[in-house]
């Protein structure tokens, strides 16, 4: 919770809003700097990162609100009006013929669909005078990668139909099961979603008219079937097809769905001391890559807890007198799964007045508890008729689909993912490592088993042939290339060069002097009673590693407190702190959420000083003080605006480096918070920090003219002059916003330069920086596959067509297989050619001050996100401007 669980070993983000508690899958990969919650791992930690606070778990619903299963009914105005039923399955508009469910979005497996089978727009980013995106400097190597080719036999064409229903057919299974009950008609592989239709063959007639009668009424149905386009081989339509094919597949092999993803229950791992189950399994997609369509898939676990959230109920009532309001914080935000038809959720409320006996009104009128519901649709007898329920709040795309609020049964539900206890328990970690974290080797052999068991599955083949499809189950070979690796400059006025070895890291040589030190000379240092000892080992131990750094450590005031209570070190801060102190420094006894951002809210809001806290227990090993007390040590120097080191920045003109990224504020739903920080050096080492605040859920930053006209004056102050280039990263922006991002920030950035001055055009880019993705690579070596070097580039082979974009390997794992990032430059005026942007980029993540050695994204946008992090967790507000040229937040 406080700095010091970084210096003593979090040398790795924490968890991100959006990204906690996400019930696509959970990989627990090692995670370094720049990761995405949900990487989680069990390696010793790295000493000094940043003083950030474990976010309670939280993410974004994979499933879906919907209404009762096979009513048939209309909507009724109740249900418009946003009324509450029961979950069964979420109703969906895509290809639902082939039991496939939803066509998914990119990032979790597939490609983006609307209602009614047609596939959105790909938005192009590819500069027009880009003739060609790839590199040509660096080492040449070939790498494998987690893409396979998919092979259509023949002239595979699809024609597309309209189908239409007299009298109108409101369910969309009973669609499916009229139009199927005329296969003399309707011959061969289909795919149908209610209204679409794709077929292999053209039908003898533009227009095909039949009737037939339903089962549950013998009434009679007229069905028209009219041909509405022949598609050709290049059409976006095709991928959607394509992946509704392959996840029909995977039904046929005996996987089950659970959010995005697929997983094999009857391979399922049972990790019984800690409650805890694996569902192994994949991620896939079937896409459009450079020169051709492939499928790509990466091995998955899902993580399941084997308890319900009735038994937590239990459990919380048992031992807290308190216990409601306590379930309805830790039960709020997470993902639920419902085993009885492997949907997850997100839990937005609980509702305590309401039970299972409570009732209901079905589509068709008619009353039922939701005890006789989940028994008369799932043949399940709830036990517990007094649990509250829970209570999933529908979304936009829902509410379009007519659905609704939806309550959840508590007995019928288990939390998926980890809790915060869970991520700092080592034992926990540590054991589901040995399964999940899975070597180059091993991971691409059991994806080439699994492409070859398909021939094996009698149906899966049989249904692979009618669409005359089939997969390669070699690998994609493509060529990447190495760069060179960075010399890290260091030591007073650079006299210090390091040469990095093949991991990038230089934990080791960095005890020596820093780039730019500053001295700790006026500072206090705030500690309980019980505390004292281990407060004046530390103070001993910092004394005697800053000469090495070239820091000047002078004795700090120090306060000693009779307890541990939040206002005694609040009020030990206010009455000591003076205009000249540099920094507060706090041993706390342990990591309390409400104490840590107290303590911040003051230092960064009420009274603008940096501060440091640092948990007890960090400091206690007389073994390991001297590595912490250097990491604190350097930490604290980057707070009180000094620098660590840099790395050689060729360019010759005035350059601006800015990263942008966004959280959400736990405490406020309502609020989202944007970081935005802008170098303010050339050597990329000095920073200027601003943050805004949009509403909940929103990526899209509002307020970006404020913080770069802000930026840019602070930048003329420094320098001079404006930044003749500036060079923009954007992170955490999904497949779904890259539009908003080119057609609503960039302006906005954009519009700024012109209000600075009407002659004022720097050149420029804006890069879109994406983590969460699934592509791996692999790297040959004695006969043996590992993970590539760092600074491996890949802009070829597996990159898209319409964008400008290139993947980037610039850290390495000890443990593993190593997760790259992908890169697209979405406006690019800079004059740099792809090499320029690519190794400017690869320097950016050496610059990373609370980790000596590589992180997985430029420095600047993790700089941004623990701005961010800090603010949505602890403050809740701006900080204060005094603090904007420092490092505060780390």
């Amino acid at each position: 919770m406080a700095d010091n669980q970084q210096a003593s070993g979090s040398g790795r983000a924490r968890g991100r809003g959006r990204g906690r508690g996400r019930a696509s899958q959970q990989h627990v990969q090692p995670r370094r700097p720049g990761e995405p919650a949900g990487a989680a791992t069990a390696m010793p930690k790295p000493l000094g990162d940043p003083d950030t606070v474990p976010a309670p778990g939280r993410g974004r619903s994979r499933g879906g609100a919907s209404q009762i299963p096979g009513s048939g009914a209309a909507i009724s105005s109740e249900q418009k009006a946003g009324a509450t039923v029961p979950l069964a399955e979420p109703p969906t508009t895509q290809m639902a013929a082939l039991s496939m469910g939803q066509v998914q979005g990119a990032e979790g497996g597939g490609v983006s669909a609307r209602r009614g089978g047609f596939l959105e727009e790909e938005l192009k980013t590819r500069p027009e005078h880009l003739t060609d995106k790839r590199g040509k400097k660096g080492k040449t190597v070939e790498l494998l990668t987690n893409c396979f080719r998919l092979r259509a036999d023949g002239q595979w064409l699809l024609y597309q139909y309209d189908v239409k229903f007299s009298p109108e057919v409101d369910s969309r299974r009973a669609r499916h099961a009229l139009l199927r009950s005329h296969s003399e008609i309707v011959d061969g592989p289909m795919a149908f979603d209610g209204m679409i239709l794709f077929l292999l063959r053209r039908l003898d007639q533009p227009v095909t008219r039949f009737e037939t009668k339903r089962r549950d009424s013998d009434a009679v149905v007229t069905i028209t079937i009219t041909l509405t386009s022949e598609l050709p081989p290049n059409s976006p339509t095709y991928l959607q097809v394509y992946n509704i094919i392959f996840r029909k597949i995977l039904r046929l092999v005996g996987f089950e769905q659970i959010g995005r993803n697929y997983f094999n229950p009857e391979l399922k791992i049972d990790i019984q001391q800690h409650k805890l189950q694996l569902w192994p399994g994949f991620i896939t997609s079937i896409l459009q890559y450079e020169e051709e369509v492939l499928l790509m898939a990466d091995v998955s676990h899902k993580i399941l807890r084997t308890e319900t959230v009735l038994d937590l109920i239990y459990h919380l009532s048992q031992t807290k007198e308190d216990w409601a309001d306590k379930f309805k914080t830790l039960i709020t935000g997470e993902i639920v799964l419902t085993k009885y038809n492997n949907k997850t959720y997100r839990v937005d409320d609980v509702v305590f007045d309401k039970n299972p006996l409570d009732a209901f009104e079905k589509f068709d009128g008619t009353t039922i508890t939701y005890a006789e519901y989940y028994r008369d649709a799932y043949e399940v007898e709830l036990r517990d008729f007094k649990q509250p329920l829970l209570v999933g709040k529908r979304k936009k795309r829902d509410e379009r689909q007519g659905a609704t609020n939806i309550h959840l049964i508590p007995e019928l539900c288990t939390i998926t993912g980890l809790s915060d206890n869970m991520r700092s328990d080592f034992h926990v970690m540590r054991d589901l490592a040995t399964i999940t974290r899975i070597t180059p080797n091993d991971r691409l052999q059991q994806l080439s088993s699994f492409l070859g068991s398909f021939p094996k599955n009698k149906e899966a083949y049989s249904h692979l042939r009618r669409w005359q499809l089939n997969f390669d189950p070699q690998p994609v070979r493509i060529n990447a290339r190495i760069m060179d690796r960075e010399t890290i400059i260091t030591g007073d006025r650079g006299s210090t060069r390091i040469t990095l070895d093949e991991n990038a890291e230089w934990s080791r040589q960095m005890r020596k002097e820093l780039l730019n030190s500053v001295g700790l000379l006026d500072w206090m240092l705030i500690y309980i009673g019980r505390d004292s000892k281990n407060a004046m080992d530390f103070l001993t131990s910092l004394n005697r590693v800053a000469p090495n750094l070239g820091m000047e450590v002078r004795t700090p005031l120090k306060c000693e407190l009779r307890d541990d209570r939040t206002e005694s070190f609040i009020r030990a801060i206010r009455d000591n702190l003076t205009p000249r102190t540099q920094m507060v420094v706090c041993i706390l006894p342990t990591s309390r959420k409400d104490r840590y951002d107290a303590i911040k809210k003051l230092c960064c809001l009420e009274a603008p000083v940096p501060s440091q806290c640092i948990v007890s227990r960090t400091i206690s090993k007389k073994q390991t003080i001297m590595s912490v007390a250097t990491k604190i040590a350097m930490q604290v120097n980057c707070k009180m605006g000094g620098e660590l080191w840099t790395v050689e920045i060729p360019s010759k003109m005035l350059m601006m480096v800015v990263g942008i990224d966004s959280y959400h504020d736990l405490k406020n739903k309502e609020q989202s918070v944007g970081g935005f920080v802008a170098s303010m050096n050339h050597s990329l080492t000095r920073y200027y920090s601003r943050c805004t605040f949009q509403h909940s859920g929103q990526e899209l930053i509002d307020s970006l003219k404020v913080c770069m006209t802000s930026a840019l004056k602070n930048f003329h102050e420094i320098n001079g002059s404006l930044p003749e280039r500036v060079i923009i990263y954007r992170d955490g922006v999904g497949d779904g916003q890259l539009a908003a991002v080119v057609n609503y920030e960039l302006p906005q950035l954009l519009s700024t330069f012109q209000m600075i001055g009407k002659n004022y055009k720097p050149k420029g880019a804006m890069v879109v920086v994406k983590k969460r993705i699934n592509n791996r690579f692999f790297s040959l070596k004695g006969g043996q596959l590992q993970n590539p070097s760092p600074g491996t580039v890949i802009d070829s082979g597996v990159t898209k067509p319409e964008f400008y974009d290139f993947f980037l390997v610039s850290q390495s794992v000890r443990q593993g297989t190593v997760t790259p990032t992908s890169y697209n430059v979405i406006w690019d005026v800079s004059g740099l050619a792809p090499d320029h942007i690519q190794s400017l980029t690869y320097k950016l993540t050496h610059l990373y001050f609370n980790w000596p050695g590589t992180i997985r994204v430029p420095a600047p946008c993790l700089y941004a996100h623990k701005l961010a992090f800090l603010v949505g967790q602890s403050l809740h507000r701006e900080p204060r401007i005094e603090l904007a040229d420092r490092l505060f937040f780390l």
